[in-house]
């Protein structure tokens, strides 16, 4: 049986999300979202929601992975910085079709 290919729109929402599956990632994530586009240190961030080390990189690299996280130089420093279009993204994918079926919908509540 042969399977459809996903859109590339819900396969990126589905790699977003399953890298939100982590509590720590999710931690991180709203940290930086309250830095603003120009992001904070590495080291600032793990100090921050308490996660450091070779622990802080793994779930790092699987934000950037997912593509929510960009990461970039500042001389010795690295800088995080969430990705605010790709959070958009995934935000607008999962309102896309909000309430698109409600008018479909049997006012007593039934759906035949």
């Amino acid at each position: 049986m042969k399977m459809k290919t996903a859109p590339p729109a819900h396969t990126f929402a589905a790699t977003a999300f399953a890298a939100l599956g982590s509590e720590h990632r999710l931690t991180i994530l709203r940290r930086l979202v309250r830095a603003g586009p120009e992001g904070i240190p590495m080291g600032t961030l793990g100090e921050s929601v308490g996660i450091t080390g070779s622990v802080l990189t793994h779930h790092l690299k699987q934000l950037v992975s997912a593509g929510l996280v960009v990461q970039r130089r500042d001389g010795r420093r690295i800088l995080c910085a969430v990705d605010y279009d790709q959070i958009r993204a995934v935000s607008d994918y999962l309102l896309q079709e909000c309430c698109s079926d409600a008018d479909a919908q049997d006012p007593r509540g039934r759906n035949d």
